[in-house]
């Protein structure tokens, strides 16, 4: 899984520059600023979790494949999906109810940075 994760890494940080530049250059006159500043925590929580998810595959490396390591990827995979995807659509869309799907992909990042550093101890 570690090529697997760094595969899915380099297209996240590949999405999340084209997204970003999206954001300051198509969106910019087209969006509330309320909805722009949604976009830009969208894109930072989706740009650094491709690189936490890096860090989780080099560690799968170093330290060897521990399901563990896994799980905190795959955690981090879903919760940028959740946590971004439903602020990328809330933004273009102004549907609120989105917001309520936020906090759940929130919480899987909360739960695959938990598992990353159990499995650090563990190893």
């Amino acid at each position: 899984m570690v090529k697997q994760f760094l595969i899915m890494s380099g297209i996240g940080m590949f999405l999340g520059v084209a997204f970003g530049a999206f954001g300051a250059h198509g969106l910019k006159q087209k969006i509330s600023q309320e909805m722009l500043n949604i976009w830009n925590t969208a894109v930072l929580y989706h740009m650094l979790h491709c690189l936490g998810l890096a860090i989780v595959a080099l560690s799968l490396k170093l330290f060897g494949d521990t399901h563990w390591f896994l799980w905190s990827g795959w955690a981090l995979i879903i919760g940028m999906l959740i946590f971004s995807g439903s602020l990328y659509i809330l933004a273009l869309t102004s549907i609120r109810w989105l917001g309520a799907i936020t906090p759940f992909g929130g919480l899987s990042l909360l739960a695959g940075w938990a598992l990353f550093a159990f499995a650090v101890y563990k190893s």
